[in-house]
């Protein structure tokens, strides 16, 4: 295209045309000439004309962002026209999680099934419905009872739908916005407009990626501070022009290079959550997938906090948090327990604000029915929020995250959450104290009944001795204190017990045991020197008189006991069966099995075997020394074994659930290291480790619930046993002597 410019030859511009007409310009044509030109010409009487042709190329106008006639047809839907973010040319693979294996071997059935009916062309239709539906009851199964180590990994799925997934399903229009316009587009984040139901919403979000190339594009959701100026950039966009802003997040952290943290990344996540409280638009996040840390709550200080229902949101990795606690990332499962990071227990605690149902598998088991259920969840919060004014939805936001983590004396707390706080230490002061006199007075009597109980024959009166017993140990506890107190150590003691509690491996810390042995040998020196001393002494005294009571026995039930004893022991002892023993016990443990149901068929018939071998020469030592062994009902059986099981499930409980785990990993660990011939010192620190496994286990069992469980069942044995008896009138032993078999067994 051509076009003409004109100047006259007065030495003055043409009176028909002004500058503004000359330097115009269009989107089709220009006229004018350069100012440069203008500069350089020289006006005098008289001037030539001048012509200048210009060449301007015609250019198509853009419908950008939008196009004209979208093909409906196009996979991906007509917003695929406007993103770079294309549905991926190859399926993604299937990802079968560890726990999700027995599942598999039911799919891989059912295909089996389904290719040998297409083969054969038999109808196999009833076989392949009940496989579904054993199928689908198993998933239901399987996902409604998922522990948080297993919702973790939901949350981390390779396939699990990305933001951008979700925003393509739920809007109709959606443009990308780019740049923090500080000289970078940090692809770890998106941000841009859309609109739901008509209305328009800026949309923030972390973004990873379907396959290893994009993950390594997008660095694998982990935003640097570009990301997070970006999102604020869009955020005050938003407030500017009125559009409610919905985050979706989905990252495991901020990315923590050395580049990040020179630009300022802790900066940049401080300014985010400062700005998001001051926003006058409604605010509402969707964690997607896992919310890590600073990374997360950068763009998800809102107004609603929502969680898809296998999503998790937590200040650190469970992997990272079982590195510090437990010095080991195979602890993850129980920090993950401990951390409560999981949907459910984040809205009992009230972080979050509700739970977004997925479809049994997980969200990439049907990411569009997902991605309907956020679009309704999104627009009932906002359908929420809009009706408050600015100064509402400001004070809302605020008081969200003010009630995290409150409490109120004076309101009854929760069973669950009191089980599990520290308990307090029981006062030493008795709660009835007892006179001195009356003391005497009651050892006196004691004394009297011990007397005629052995003349007689007959038992001890045990339930005195012991309540006595129970109540003099809390006189000397508080005689103790009392001198520790008048003798100035008191403060010495707590510093010491705080240490020992502070230290991971007090016991083998010679430090620690020297202070103990000096401060026990200081206590010891200057015990006579306390007030309360003679006080402390009589009680002492008295209290192991009491002691000595309680031991002594009948002489005949006690040469009786030590006789079976010896007899027992020597069948124990003997070569062939101790034999026989140490090569089954190396057989099992080389097998692997945790547990009894995990052995093989082989092995269970060998412990079968050794054990009728063991009870058979049990019985002919007891009937060496005239006592007639008798089998033991079927029924008391029963009961024993499921007394026994359930005992098995609460150490397992105890043992999962405490810091036992860590002390008999540390037991393994030191047995390996000494092998078959261990030192002395190896010896030394297995045997303390094996005590104080025994100890804890013993003290964490050792409950008023497991005590009247096991009184319930004495009594039941009991009077199953009395009425075998009566009913087969062949158990050859008497009362006491059975009394004193049950206290052997005990």
């Amino acid at each position: 295209m051509s076009s003409t410019v004109t100047f006259s030859g007065s030495g003055s511009l043409a009176p028909k045309s002004s500058v503004s007409e000359l330097l115009r310009s269009s989107s089709t044509d220009f006229c004018g000439m350069p100012l440069k030109a203008l500069g350089r010409a020289r006006f005098g009487a008289k001037m030539r004309e001048i012509t200048v042709l210009v060449n301007a190329r015609k250019v198509k106008k853009h419908d950008y962002p939008w196009v004209k006639d979208p093909d409906p047809n196009v996979r991906g839907g007509v917003l695929s026209h406007l993103s770079p973010f294309k549905p991926l040319k190859e399926k993604p693979k299937p990802v079968t999680l560890d726990f999700e294996k027995p599942l598999m071997d039911l799919k891989n059935k059912i295909v089996d099934v389904q290719k040998m009916a297409n083969e054969t062309g038999l109808d196999f239709t009833d076989q392949i419905i009940l496989l579904e539906n054993k199928y689908q009851q198993a998933l239901k199964d399987l996902y409604t009872h998922l522990t948080p180590i297993q919702r973790v990994s939901i949350a981390r799925h390779p396939n699990r739908p990305t933001f951008l997934d979700h925003v393509f399903n739920i809007t109709e229009k959606f443009v990308e916005l780019h740049g923090d316009r500080a000289g970078y587009d940090d692809p770890a984040i998106v941000t841009g407009l859309g609109t739901i139901n008509g209305r328009s919403y800026m949309f923030i979000g972390h973004q990873k990626g379907r396959n290893t190339k994009e993950n390594i594009q997008r660095n694998f959701g982990m935003p640097t501070p570009h990301g997070y100026r970006k999102a604020l950039r869009m955020m005050h966009y938003a407030d500017h022009h009125g559009f409610p802003i919905v985050t979706f997040i989905d990252t495991p952290g901020a990315y923590a290079d050395l580049k990040s943290e020179e630009l300022g990344q802790g900066e940049a996540i401080a300014h985010n959550l400062r700005a998001m409280f001051g926003l006058k638009v409604p605010i509402v996040s969707i964690v997607m997938g896992e919310g890590g840390s600073g990374g997360a709550l950068a763009i998800g200080c809102a107004n609603k906090l929502l969680m898809l229902e296998n999503a998790v949101f937590y200040v650190a990795s469970p992997e990272a948090c079982a590195a510090i606690l437990w010095k080991t990332a195979k602890a993850a499962p129980k920090a993950a327990e401990k951390l409560k990071i999981t949907a459910g227990e984040l809205c009992k605690l009230q972080v979050a604000d509700g739970i977004i149902t997925e479809p049994l598998g997980g969200a990439h088991a049907d990411p569009h029915w997902t991605s309907q259920q956020i679009k309704i969840a999104i627009t009932e919060a906002m359908d929420e929020l809009g009706k408050m004014d600015t100064e509402e939805l400001l004070r809302h936001r605020m008081l969200k995250f003010r009630k995290i983590g409150g409490f109120q004396e004076g309101v009854p707390i929760d069973p669950k959450r009191k089980e599990n706080m520290k308990k307090k230490e029981e006062p030493l002061v008795p709660l009835e104290k007892t006179s001195e006199q009356d003391l005497l007075v009651e050892l006196e009597t004691l004394k009297e009944q011990v007397k005629k109980a052995r003349e007689a024959s007959m038992e001890l009166p045990e339930p005195e001795l012991n309540g006595i017993i129970k109540r003099l140990k809390k006189e000397v506890d508080y005689e103790y204190a009392e001198a520790a107190k008048a003798l100035g150590l008191e403060d010495k003691m707590v510093m010491l017990r705080e240490e020992i509690a502070k230290a991971r491996n007090s016991i083998d810390d010679p430090m620690v045991k020297e202070k103990i042995d000096n401060l026990q040998q200081e206590f010891d020196q200057n015990l006579p020197k306390a007030p309360n001393y003679a006080r402390l002494e009589y009680k002492l005294r008295m209290f192991k008189e009491l002691t000595k009571l309680l031991q002594t026995q009948n002489p005949k039930s006690t040469e009786l006991k030590q006789e079976i004893n010896n007899r027992l022991n020597s069948v124990i002892n003997r070569p062939d069966l101790q034999q026989k023993y140490q090569t089954l016990k190396a057989e099992i443990y080389y097998c692997g099995a945790s547990s009894l149901e995990e052995l093989n068929e082989e092995l269970k018939e060998k412990i079968l075997l050794l054990k009728d071998e063991i009870e058979s020469a049990c019985t002919a030592a007891l009937e060496s020394i005239g006592l007639q062994a008798t089998t033991v009902p079927a029924i008391v059986e029963k009961v024993v074994d499921s007394f026994n099981s359930e005992i098995f499930q609460a150490m397992d409980n105890v043992i999962n659930s405490s810091d036992l785990r860590r002390k008999i990993e540390m037991l393994r660990i030191e047995r390996l290291k000494a092998g078959e011939s261990p030192d002395a010192e190896s010896q030394t620190k297995i045997h303390a480790l094996e005590d104080q496994i025994k100890q804890d286990l013993a003290k964490a069992m050792d409950t008023p619930e497991w005590k009247e469980k096991h009184e319930k069942l004495m009594a039941k044995i009991s009077e199953t046993v009395e009425s075998y008896v009566g009913s087969n009138g062949n158990l050859m032993i008497d009362k006491s002597e059975q009394s004193v078999i049950e206290g052997v067994n005990a």
